[in-house]
């Protein structure tokens, strides 16, 4: 069998994998989040959260509800070298991200059934 006959043979069952792999996860929300960034994101925003009274103080001062947070969360950066990742129970991490132009400061506890908003720093 020559090369080019191989070529095709292979890019023809490569290309229908691809189709029957597209119509299998097309209807699903199946996604790849491999770093460790998205992981805890991920992990963080799948879970019933809870917001401490500091936190909900400052959400009041500065006008944030809950799908504010909810974004700040999703498109943050979490700042593991100043985030508590060691503790055997609950982790706590810290969350970074801007609005209006600010930089925003999120802990956030990360338990195994809730994940709770310690704090929320909005800093000038």
């Amino acid at each position: 069998m020559k090369l080019i006959h191989r070529i095709g043979y292979y890019l023809g069952g490569f290309s229908i994998g691809l189709v029957i792999l597209a119509f299998f996860l097309g209807g699903k929300k199946a996604s790849c989040s491999y770093s460790p960034n998205a992981r805890t994101i991920k992990n963080i925003t799948i879970k019933k959260r809870i917001y401490s009274e500091t936190a909900q103080n400052a959400m009041m001062t500065y006008s944030l509800d809950t799908l504010a947070i909810s974004e700040l969360i999703k498109t943050g950066d979490v700042n593991f070298s100043e985030s508590d990742t060691r503790s055997e129970g609950c982790k706590t991490y810290l969350i970074e991200n801007t609005w209006n132009e600010k930089d925003v400061e999120l802990y956030v506890k990360n338990c195994d059934s809730s994940a709770t908003l310690e704090d929320l720093i909005i800093k000038q």
